[in-house]
Formats: C-alpha cells, sequence, structure tokens
C-alpha cells in the first residue's frame, strides 16, 4: 500500500494521467477538476518544481503522508492532520434508500451541494472523476457520495455530503456503503481521508468496518505575495 502514503502523486501517474499537468518531479490535477497537486519527495528539485505549478492567483492542496515543507516562493496557507483509513469488509447500511446514479445533467445540484457542505475541495468538474449517487426529493439533490482518486487497485471514497436540512436519516451513511461495496466486489481496496479532529466521523467509519491505515498531512500552499 505505499501508493496510498502519496495517494494525489500515485493518481496523477495513473488514474488520472490523463488529467495531470507539469512533468518531472511535480504535478497538478488540471483545476477544472480540482486544487490537488504533489511530487515523489522532498528533494530540492522536488520543491523547485511544486513552486512552478502552483495557480498564480490560486491554491494547490497537497496530501502526503510525510511533512510538508514550503517551496521557494510559495507559503503554507493552511495545515491539518489528516486520517486516512481502508477498509476490507464494510457494514451493511441500516436502512435501505432509494438512490439513483448521478450524471453529467446532475453536475450543477452537485456542485452547489458540494459548496454548502463542504466535504472537500469540490471544482466544476469534480463528479467527472469517479462514478457518483445520490438520493433526490422532488427532484432536488439533497445527498451524494462517490469516488476521486483512483490508482491501480485503490479508489478513494469521496464527496459524502447530506443537505443540512435532510440529516439524520442516514443518507450518507447509506450512500458511503453502496459506493464502497462497490468497490469492493470490483476488487480494488476502497479508501479515505477524514481530517483528524473529526473524531466523531472516525468513529462511525470504524463502526462501518474502517481502519485506520496511517496519519497523513494536507497542506493548502500558495505564492507568495509580490
Amino acid at each position: 500500500m505505499d501508493v496510498l502514503d502519496r495517494p494525489v502523486w500515485s493518481a496523477l501517474r495513473t488514474g488520472w494521467s490523463h488529467l495531470a499537468e507539469g512533468e518531472g518531479h511535480a504535478l497538478r490535477l488540471n483545476q477544472d477538476y480540482g486544487p490537488f497537486g504533489a511530487v515523489p519527495d522532498i528533494s530540492s528539485e522536488s520543491l523547485d518544481a511544486l513552486a512552478g505549478i502552483i495557480p498564480p492567483a490560486g491554491e494547490l492542496w497537497l496530501v502526503q503522508r510525510e511533512g510538508v515543507t514550503a517551496p521557494p516562493g510559495a507559503t503554507i496557507r493552511k495545515a491539518a492532520p489528516v486520517t486516512q483509513m481502508v477498509v476490507e469488509r464494510i457494514a451493511s447500511p441500516s436502512h435501505t434508500i432509494a438512490f439513483e446514479p448521478l450524471s453529467e445533467r446532475d453536475a450543477s445540484q452537485m456542485l452547489e451541494l458540494a459548496l454548502l457542505t463542504v466535504p472537500g475541495p469540490f471544482a466544476p468538474m469534480t463528479h467527472r472523476l469517479g462514478r457518483f449517487i445520490g438520493v433526490k426529493q422532488d427532484g432536488q439533490l439533497i445527498a451524494m457520495a462517490g469516488e476521486r482518486m483512483s490508482m491501480p487497485g485503490f479508489r478513494e471514497v469521496s464527496g459524502v455530503c447530506t443537505h443540512p436540512d435532510h440529516r439524520g436519516q442516514g443518507y450518507a451513511q447509506a450512500l458511503m456503503a453502496i459506493i464502497t461495496q462497490r468497490i469492493l466486489d470490483e476488487g480494488d481496496t476502497p479508501f479515505l481521508h477524514a481530517y483528524a479532529t473529526n473524531r466523531m466521523a472516525i468513529e462511525l467509519y470504524e463502526r462501518l468496518g474502517w481502519q485506520v491505515r496511517a496519519p497523513m498531512i494536507t497542506a493548502i500552499l500558495s505564492r507568495c505575495e509580490a
């Protein structure tokens, strides 16, 4: 599972390779799909290359096991510990729900829900990174879950969220279980990331069968102001 120590780098070299920008020592995801970037190590060559792919007026998100060092000309706007989890067998949801696959026609509602609930960075094209499912009420999307990073043998469960007016009904847990079981049935290992301070979420995931794999760091980089 070493590929999960630098999951963004692994994804950009494999499952996300068609969306990768940069070369050599630093890569980033096309910004329409998300703010992620990565390097293979913390050498001076990699840090110099990393500085070159930070958007001039934007930000770059790193997720890795090693500590993050700001490259020359850049600053760490925010850094936080993250818990990476994997699962071999997922508990069945406590009750069944009516859900449906989400598609391009749902893109605007998916982005709107993600911006409202902030399950993680979600860009206009993030919904194209993997398969998403959701729950609708009167045609309005009220909960969803899907896939984000992918590399051979592994897929990330992400974008799990519920509209504040519809929480407490088990939608997120059920959708997450469905996505996770689908990945397992296809022979891959599901993984996810949760902020280490979110003990309530981590304990819920553990009750569902998820296990902590490793402590990680997520950091948001931006260019230094001139």
